[in-house]
């Protein structure tokens, strides 16, 4: 388990990783789930309500374990200080936390911001929880507060009418939402954990940069990577709720990404380059038995005749969004 979470990483890193992709109660159900395999104590740390703190996604979430091992980080690493002896509570409860005047300089939040935290030993929460956050559904987190102590927490998602019995209209109502959302009462604080696309994109240079531009306007997650084994670590996890998109002009590179995306469930997955590329990546795939590529949109985008890199952006995103919101 700690070789999933890994060690503490610095405040700047965390902020600067930050920026690039928060990591969220969705992307570090993983490290739980193994450290629960594998008998680890493990607490989960999640935002209920905040204060003064910018750019919050509520899906945002930590894992940590007592030996100092973190996966994640809240606000771009605005209360990372604060988390240290959150590890070692063995009583689910809620947590107050305030951005020190150090913290404000190290992560760009304003001091005295403040959030509270639900903090909660992994393994007091409904086992079903990381199977269905593993899938990225809608998932809501009901708790039971007796003054700051949770007392119980129960999970439901949407998927899968038996999870949602004992479920009542806020539930559903915040499962429905379009965004993660929290409320919190004096006796319940109730979290709805909605999953945000995810795009990954291979390769870079300026067609690269329009996309992740545009698609950070629509409040994607962007992950790019311009080395072929690292960008094909990203396709093979992407979603039925997530997109691919492979550019670059060396074959063999960007057919053994394109190869990866295949073998993952990306929802959409766009091949930039000319008809001429696509067909030499087809050959190159097919010599390695892969020809089954009725999933790849190549030329990726819709025909708006784009030329500049931002119109070839607005084209992708069209024909990702029209394949990821059709019906299945």
């Amino acid at each position: 388990c700690s070789a999933v979470v890994g060690r503490r990483r610095t405040h700047r890193e965390a902020a600067s990783r930050h920026a690039q992709y928060a990591p969220t109660m969705f992307s570090v159900a993983l490290s739980v789930a193994s450290c629960l395999r594998a008998g680890t104590a493990v607490n989960v740390v999640w935002v209920l309500s905040a204060e003064g703190v910018p750019a919050l996604d509520l899906t945002e979430a930590v894992a940590l374990t007592p030996g100092g091992g973190r996966m994640g980080s809240l606000a771009g690493g605005a209360f990372d200080s604060q988390l240290v002896e959150l590890a070692g509570i063995s009583s689910a409860r809620l947590v107050d936390v305030e951005v020190s005047e150090v913290e404000a300089l190290i992560s760009g939040a304003p001091k005295g911001a403040r959030a509270t935290l639900a903090v909660v030993p992994a393994d007091q929460l409904p086992g079903h929880l990381w199977a269905a956050l593993l899938e990225r559904r809608r998932v809501c987190l009901d708790a039971v507060l007796s003054g700051r102590q949770i007392v119980s927490v129960r999970a439901f998602h949407d998927d899968d009418p038996s999870f949602m019995e004992g479920s009542d209209e806020q539930v559903v109502t915040m499962l429905g939402a379009a965004a993660s959302t929290s409320e919190v009462t004096a006796d319940r604080a109730v979290t709805a954990l909605v999953p945000v696309t995810r795009l990954a994109i291979s390769g870079g240079g300026p067609f690269a940069d329009a996309l992740e531009h545009a698609a950070r306007l629509l409040g994607w997650q962007v992950q790019r990577a311009g080395n072929p084994e690292t960008a094909s670590g990203l396709m093979v996890g992407l979603s039925p709720l997530d997109a691919a998109v492979v550019m670059g002009h060396d074959v063999e590179a960007s057919s053994t990404v394109l190869a990866a995306a295949l073998e993952g469930r990306a929802g959409y997955i766009g091949a930039l380059g000319s008809l001429r590329m696509q067909q030499n990546r087809a050959d190159w795939l097919a010599y390695r038995g892969i020809t089954d590529l009725t999933r790849v949109h190549g030329p990726a985008g819709v025909d708006i005749a784009a030329n500049t890199p931002a119109e070839v952006a607005v084209s992708i995103l069209a024909e990702a969004i029209g394949v990821l919101n059709r019906p299945a």
